[in-house]
């Protein structure tokens, strides 16, 4: 189901952390950046009109790109094309006009315009565009309005306590009633999933154990201590999609508290997991799950994420005794050894933060999940990250045998 049959390498960068946070000249500039470094994929966050603290993982409408990525003077959009749109996308594009008008459909036409000449663009510089699927939805966004229905009341999504959280996290998101979603033949899931489709040609599937089970907390907690898990549906929503012609190949994000049916899901669905070298190096005894020198081919493998510490700043953020096991990473250029590591690990995709790539600290942090506020606000500097960081990448990518169309299938 997912198209990585050779060793391959991408940088993970949301299109609002572009200089001017918008698509346009520079993401035209970044594709062409991605092509002289030996890139081949480009991560992004989803794109989707961020929340109130935000972030793009609550959106108001998990279907809807967000206008405020659009760059340019708005053209108009005629009455016919925004009606064409509606007549396509039933599954949510009349509650979004319900809810704001038909200037907001408009919006949506022109991000779709601008979205496939990105992509297009993309391609034509060998590049391709990994998204991603949050698994839940706002409490309070157009999807719960439009489909009451097939979420349960009085309860809200989140994880228990955990390496980020001893209080746990509280997401804001609604709780899926399965039961009226096999009812309907999982026909929300199968739009949605087929919207990734026409966005992505990869999409990361966040949170992927909540299809097993998922943590839920009443919708006024004050935090997450006191929630349960409740069951998933399994592999039935993407069996629905693949039926229909609308499963996207797809990554399974399978970090956190992985339990065998979670494996077996995604083993059965023969999705690649994702590997963090984070929550591997610099740790006693024998190297876990998560340390490279323990990675299968079948994972994507990352320094560290958007909900990471940057290399740097995780790097200066170890006691003395974790340094110590690390001493042969120490020096100036400690972000590009974790990078040369990352990239001859034996994972066939492997992902680079930009902010890794520029050597950036822990104010460069995109997001922090223990914290509400003051996140998602990370930009690139104008020209960054250079010719020079574009050299570098692709050096190290090619003694990886990483580069686009010479790297051997494994």
């Amino acid at each position: 189901m997912v198209p990585l049959a050779a060793r391959e390498s991408g940088v993970q960068l949301h299109v609002s952390s572009l200089p001017d946070g918008r698509i346009g000249p520079s993401s035209r500039r970044f594709v062409r950046w991605l092509e002289a470094a030996g890139q081949s994929w480009w991560q992004v966050n989803p794109v989707g009109p961020p929340g109130r603290d935000g972030s793009p993982y609550g959106s108001t409408s998990t279907f809807a790109g967000w206008p405020g990525l659009l760059g340019g003077r708005a053209r108009r959009v005629s009455a016919g094309a925004i009606d064409d749109f509606i007549a396509r996308n039933p599954q949510w594009a009349p509650a979004l006009m319900a809810r704001e008008g038909r200037r907001a459909i408009g919006d949506q036409v022109r991000f779709d315009r601008a979205w496939a000449a990105l992509r297009s663009d993309a391609h034509d510089h060998g590049v391709r565009l990994i998204g991603d699927v949050p698994f839940g939805v706002a409490l309070h966004g157009h999807d719960r309005a439009a489909h009451p229905g097939l979420f349960r009341p009085g309860l809200q999504g989140g994880v228990p306590p955990d390496a980020f959280s001893a209080r746990g996290q509280l997401w804001g998101t609604a709780v899926y009633d399965w039961r009226r979603h096999r009812a309907e033949g999982f026909a929300w899931w199968t739009a949605r999933l087929g919207r990734a489709a026409r966005l992505f040609d990869l999409v990361r599937l966040d949170h992927f154990r909540g299809f097993v089970a998922a943590w839920a907390v009443g919708e006024h907690a004050g935090d997450a201590r006191t929630g349960r898990w409740l069951p998933g549906p399994g592999r039935a929503p993407f069996d629905a999609a693949a039926a229909a012609g609308a499963m996207p190949p797809a990554i399974a994000e399978d970090l956190g508290v992985i339990t065998p049916p979670v494996r077996a899901l995604r083993q059965a669905l023969g999705l690649p997991g994702m590997r963090v070298m984070q929550f591997g190096l610099g740790r006693p005894g024998r190297p876990g799950p998560h340390h490279p020198r323990a990675w299968p081919t079948d994972v994507v493998g990352y320094i560290g994420t958007h909900d990471n510490d940057t290399a740097m700043g995780w790097w200066r953020s170890l006691d003395s005794t974790a340094r110590a096991r690390l001493a042969w990473l120490d020096g100036p250029d400690v972000h590009w050894k974790l990078i040369d590591l990352l990239a001859r690990s034996a994972a066939r995709l492997v992902i680079v933060q930009a902010q890794d790539i520029m050597g950036l600290g822990s104010d460069a942090r995109m997001n922090d999940p223990a914290r509400s506020t003051g996140q998602w606000r990370f930009r690139l500097p104008a020209g960054a990250p250079g010719a020079r960081a574009a050299r570098e990448l692709r050096a190290i990518t090619r003694d990886a045998d990483r580069l686009p169309g010479t790297s051997p299938a494994t």
